[in-house]
């Protein structure tokens, strides 16, 4: 006996929830996002079943590529509601088994597990997933989360795989840097520069040449991931928000001023009711602006003292907006706001958009 940790991935979650609702679009291309139009612009693709993604249609790409890309796709609009529904029902099922469940988001949760046989475990869970909640999952299984969650990604669809300490260097040497969980195609861009292309020659760079380019913190930090370390303890308590924020991407471009003061009063009266709501606090009010074509920017106040009152709010928010130059076209506006911080015992999350 001993801990393990695993990490469960609905398979093309949003998708597989709309075609649970649509049993008649099975096997065929699906892509789901915005309000299910493909021919409204700033509208991007919030998932894709299998067989769109064979088109070469992901997650965030414009509906209108998608399109270009598969003509016959099916679109859907997005459901928040359902898929926060169905993500519930599996998070029950998870918890029901002799784990412990920390989630990470609608579509996966990491467990740690006590057993010797971690396979059978994921087994059991992977078929009582799908029997309940009629929802495919892959399972990953490490010595930590780093290890897990790429071996769920190697499952996909709907399989199991074991990446552990072991076979870390047989699985992983070879893959690139951006194979890891962590690094994306900037930062493995900065490494191939420096002559780290493979997991293998991060693993075996000198942590102080990595420090020296990338700071003392993340340089060391690339290199910890490439041996295949990561965190392994697992978070039960549920997350406290820091902050919340609310956004809109405009389908045409404003130029008139008391037009875009209009939505960011709108803005600032939906982030203190989502504080009402949530019981919080206002201490911080910020604004985002993003130009076209995509120039973003932003701007914050700290409240003389924590409110949730809306004319308070709209008013902060609508001082900060006069710090903006909007001579050019706006293409979004975003109004977030900071909590009061929660006791001590509490764990806090980044603002959440």
């Amino acid at each position: 006996m001993r801990d393990w940790i695993l990490h469960v991935d609905l398979d093309q979650f949003i998708a597989a929830v709309e075609i649970l609702r649509h049993p008649e679009l099975r096997g065929k291309p699906v892509v789901v996002g915005g309000s299910g139009d493909p021919t409204q612009p700033r509208t991007v693709a919030a998932t894709a079943t299998y067989e769109a993604r064979e088109h070469g249609i992901h997650s965030g790409m414009p509906l209108r590529t998608a399109l270009k890309r598969c003509p016959e796709a099916i679109f859907l609009p997005s459901d928040p509601p359902a898929y926060e529904a169905a993500s519930a029902h599996v998070m029950a099922v998870l918890r029901e088994f002799p784990v412990r469940v920390e989630i990470w988001g609608w579509d996966e949760a990491f467990l740690g597990a006590t057993t010797d046989d971690p396979e059978t475990l994921a087994a059991t869970i992977r078929q009582t997933v799908r029997e309940r909640t009629q929802l495919s999952c892959s399972i990953g299984i490490g010595d930590n989360k780093h290890q897990a969650k790429l071996a769920s990604g190697l499952a996909k669809p709907a399989g199991i795989y074991r990446l552990t300490s072991d076979n870390w260097a047989e699985i992983m040497n070879d893959r690139p840097t951006d194979a890891l969980w962590g690094i994306g195609a900037k930062i493995s861009k900065k490494l191939a520069a420096l002559g780290l292309h493979t997991v293998a020659e991060l693993a075996a760079a000198d942590p102080t040449h990595l420090a020296r380019h990338f700071g003392p913190t993340n340089g060391p930090w690339y290199r910890y991931l490439a041996l295949g370390k990561g965190e392994a303890e697992i978070v039960t308590t549920p997350w406290i928000a820091r902050g919340h924020s609310r956004e809109t991407t405009f389908q045409h471009d404003l130029t008139d001023e008391t037009d875009i003061a209009h939505h960011v009063a709108d803005l600032a009266n939906q982030v203190a009711h989502d504080a009402r709501e949530a019981g919080r606090d206002i201490t911080r009010v910020s604004v985002k602006v993003r130009f076209t074509p995509f120039l973003t920017r932003t701007r914050q106040s700290k409240l003389p003292a924590p409110t949730t009152d809306p004319a308070t709010i709209q008013q902060a928010a609508l001082t900060i907006l006069t710090r903006f130059d909007l001579t050019r076209p706006v293409r979004l506006l975003g109004v977030a706001v900071d909590y009061t911080l929660p006791r001590a015992d509490q764990p806090t999350l980044d603002t959440v958009e």
